[in-house]
Formats: C-alpha cells, structure tokens, sequence
C-alpha cells in the first residue's frame, strides 16, 4: 500500500492527475453553488435538476453523434432549466406544493432519460459506449476534454460567485429585504438557477444523477455546523469538497474495484457526520456539554437561593443547614441536592462542617445576586405588563438563569431600583 500511495501522491500517471484533477474542481464547484441552494432551502431542487439533466444528455447524443463533453452539458443545462421551470410552473398554477413538484418532474424527466438511454443503447450506435455512465459517474475515466470543460466552467462559477456575493447573500437569506432595497431578485434568482444547473451538470460527470444532490448539498450541510457567517461557511465547504474529491480518488486508485464517485461521497458522508458530532459550537457535543453546564448552573442557583431564603426567613445567614432541612423545603432530589452542593463547596461558595452546609460570603454575594434578577423581573413584569403579583413567579424562576449583566442594570436603571418586589420582598442591592 506504501508504494502505492507514493505512485498516488507523485502524479506521475497521467490517469491520476486527470481525475484527481477533474474531482476536485467538481467537488469545489458544487460545494461553492450548492451552499446557496442550501441557504435557499432547495437542496430538493438540486436533486431534482440531477435527474432531470438525464435525458437532456442522452438527447444531446442523439442529436449530435458523438460524446463530446460541452454538447452534453448544453443538452444537460437545457434539460435541468426546463425542470426548474416546470417545477414553479406547477406550484405557482396548481394546489400542488413544491414537494410533490418536485417528485413528479424528478420521477417523470428520469423516466424519459432512462427510455433515452436505452433507446440508444440498441441502436447499435458505436459511440455509445459509457453513456450510462452518467448514472452512477465515470470519474475513474476522466479525459483532458473533460478537464478543459471542467475547469472552464468550474472558473465560470467562481467569477459570477465573486461578482455577485452580496446580491447572492442578500437573496439566500432574506428575499423580500432585497426586494425592497431595490436590487433585482428575478434576474438573481435566475443566475442561481442557472449556476445550479451548470454545477450539477458538470458534477454527475464524477458520481452520477444518483448521487449528485450529495455532492451540491452535503458540504454545505456539514459546513453550517462550523460558522454562522456565510464567507467562512462557502470556504469550508470547498474544503469539504476538495478533500473528499482527493481522498476518493485516492481510495479507488488503491483499491481499482472501488469507484471513484461513491468514495467521493461516502468522505463527504464522513465529515459532515463529523461536524455534527464535533463542530465546537453547534455539534451535537458542544449541545450536549452546554446543556450540562446550564442545567449544573440552575441547579447551584436554586440551591443558592434557597439559603438565602432560609436565612431571610429568620434574618440569620451564618445557621448551617442540613440537607434533610434543604430538601424539605425545595423540590430537590437526594443526588441532584448532593451533586449541587458538591459544585458549590468547590467553588468555595458553600462549606461543610460537622454534616452542616453554611453559606460563605461569597455565596452570600452570588445568591443575593440571584434574588435580586429574580425580583427585579418580577417588578419589570407587574410595572410594564400590568400582571398581577401572583402571575409572575414562574417567568422570573425561568429567567432569572439567563438576565446578564447589562439587563440587570437596565432594570434597576428603569424601574428607578426599587427597594420591594410586587410580593412586598426586599431586593438585596450589593451595599445590603
């Protein structure tokens, strides 16, 4: 396997560089249009143009004779256009929503492309050798034409990208803001549209109609999970695409039995499962440990608060408490009351003595900070909602976790800092 990744990795077979070559311009020209047909929520779409585009390359043959690349991305882009169009012809003219649209034109164009296809394979027609490629790809068997093709449309997409970034940004994520501000939403859409089919026109070349809508839409799937700006999202997914192109071409050169397009998605596969486990922000993990954290911190609040109000009953906050005495008076479990005050002892917030928890100055200070967001929401809601005092326990209970610092002091600044609840309870201010 050694020298089998060295002859990979030198290039020196012309076979290799072509496809190489070839899948990674695909991979990064699809990731870059695909992510705008996943901002716009048509990663349907895509796979819709994907089958559609079949019979406009087997007609493009047929009428041509021969398999020359650029006849059959123009037959290929007219087909997937007319899809596009009668797909909002049905839903703009029909009860129909764009779902089923969508499934009648993909269903019905594969169809006439399958019927196509093999017409021409029993018409003896000697160039017809490796058309049915185009359903599962041929990306294993990549010419020069095909990269001069490629490339051509390849550095197309990227220059109408660049050019209209913003005018693209604007329309993916809020249409009708566009529409106010003046800027030309049929004619950008159009382009969309068009970059889209062009894209998926060019790509199931490398991995077929079966799989195209994979190669459009799972880098941008993937790349979401990592950032919220879209120039960071359009650069991840490109290296999605360019990595998984590489390494796909590189386990089907090991390997000859293993084609290239599959490989080419099962690595996309792979790292967006990847980022939705792993992404430092919005993965699966990061929820899960936020999620933790948030439910730790309400839990060492709650437990705060309740020795606040303990010792605000009998205006004594120096008295230990035991937590038979805790849990009678909150609805605590042994084990939750148990991790909490184990949290809250490491913080030095709370110290035990002789099976007796007392509060430290410094969970004094945190728990009268709890109270007083709790009891400043209260007043916010009975002063400018108008709810009555009994209303407005459970919204302050919730909220009081979550009120920064800079909505604390908006409150006291608006409500002139009140010295009582709506319940007739102080509000403990840091001099108290």
């Amino acid at each position: 396997m050694l020298k089998e990744t060295l002859d990979f990795l030198s290039f020196t077979d012309p076979n290799v560089r072509y496809v190489v070559i070839g899948s990674v311009i695909l991979g990064a020209s699809s990731a870059l249009v695909g992510s705008f047909a996943f901002l716009r929520k048509r990663a349907l779409v895509g796979d819709a143009i994907a089958h559609s585009v079949l019979p406009g390359v087997a007609a493009a043959f047929m009428i041509s004779g021969v398999k020359d690349p650029l006849i059959l991305i123009v037959g290929a882009l007219i087909s997937g256009w007319l899809s596009i169009v009668m797909i909002d012809g049905i839903v703009r003219t029909t009860k129909l929503k764009s779902d089923a649209a969508i499934g009648i034109v993909l269903s019905v164009f594969f169809g006439v492309g399958i019927l196509l296809l093999t017409h021409i394979q029993q018409s003896g027609n000697g160039a017809q050798s490796g058309l049915d490629s185009f359903l599962f790809g041929k990306a294993a068997s990549l010419t020069p034409d095909d990269i001069w093709v490629f490339s051509s449309i390849g550095s197309f997409l990227v220059v109408i990208i660049f050019l209209f970034f913003k005018a693209f940004k604007i329309v993916s994520f809020n249409p009708d803001y566009a529409q106010t501000i003046g800027l030309p939403v049929k004619f950008i859409e159009f382009l969309l549209s068009t970059i889209t089919v062009l894209a998926v026109a060019v790509g199931i070349q490398a991995v077929g109609v079966v799989l195209m809508a994979a190669l459009l839409i799972t880098p941008a799937s993937g790349a979401r999970f990592w950032t919220n700006k879209l120039g960071k999202m359009l650069f991840i997914a490109t290296t999605f695409g360019v990595i998984s192109a590489f390494v796909g071409s590189y386990v089907s050169y090991i390997a000859p039995n293993m084609p290239t397009g599959p490989w080419v998605v099962m690595i996309l596969s792979l790292l967006t499962v990847a980022s939705i486990w792993f992404a430092p922000k919005k993965g699966m993990l990061a929820r899960l440990k936020t999620r933790r954290e948030n439910q730790n911190k309400i839990l060492t609040e709650n437990i705060l608060k309740l020795f606040y109000h303990l010792g605000e009953k009998k205006e004594d906050f120096e008295v230990g408490r035991s937590q038979e005495i805790l849990l009678e008076n909150r609805d605590f479990t042994e084990v939750e009351l148990k991790k909490g005050l184990l949290k809250l002892k490491k913080k030095n917030l709370l110290r035990n003595k002789k099976n007796l928890w007392y509060i430290t100055q410094s969970g004094l200070s945190e728990a009268k900070r709890i109270i007083r967001l709790h009891r400043l929401w209260e007043m916010y809601l009975n002063q400018r909602l108008k709810l009555e005092p009994d209303h407005v326990h459970n919204d302050a209970e919730a909220i009081e976790h979550i009120i920064t610092a800079d909505i604390e002091k908006q409150l006291e600044k608006e409500l002139a800092y009140p010295e009582k609840d709506p319940h007739q309870s102080k509000i403990p201010y840091n001099d108290n």
